[in-house]
């Protein structure tokens, strides 16, 4: 039937994480499934820092590269095409809580993007929460995994 949910969503798009050179030990994946109007977002991750909670975006640019003196800077900026302010971003997405043994797991539904829409991005995960209020990215620190999203 043509309005039935799905079983389940099958992931499209997906992205590899590596820590930056001094969180080495941080690897994951992201899946991103069409799902409704939008995205199912599933990211699991070993090997984290501390307990507590973390930054977690779209970034404009699939860029990982950890050379300079800010790691993943080439990624740009929080995916927003629609040019609206901190967190009203596409790319904005609920922290992640980091357990005390460095592991961390999200499901998250947004409506804000597609997996088209994401491909060729990246997903970056910050060394902090992010505050939802500082411009014009929340103010979650260092950007210490990023992963570039591929088709599937």
């Amino acid at each position: 039937m043509e309005n039935q949910i799905p079983d389940q969503a099958i992931p499209t798009a997906s992205a590899i994480l590596r820590g930056d050179p001094s969180h080495s030990q941080i690897m994951g994946e992201a899946t991103f499934a069409p799902f409704g109007r939008g995205t199912l977002v599933v990211i699991r991750l070993l090997g984290l820092p501390a307990p507590g909670f973390l930054g977690f975006h779209i970034h404009e640019n699939g860029d990982c590269a950890t050379g300079g003196d800010v790691p993943f800077s080439s990624a740009g900026g929080h995916y927003d095409p629609h040019g609206v302010t901190h967190p009203w971003h596409a790319g904005d997405l609920p922290p992640l809580l980091a357990t005390s043994d460095g592991t961390a797991l999200l499901a998250v539904y947004t409506d804000r993007f597609t997996p088209a829409d994401v491909m060729g991005r990246a997903v970056i995960v910050h060394e902090m929460a992010d505050d939802l209020h500082s411009q014009p990215a929340g103010d979650s620190g260092m950007r210490i995994a990023c992963g570039v999203i591929r088709e599937i």
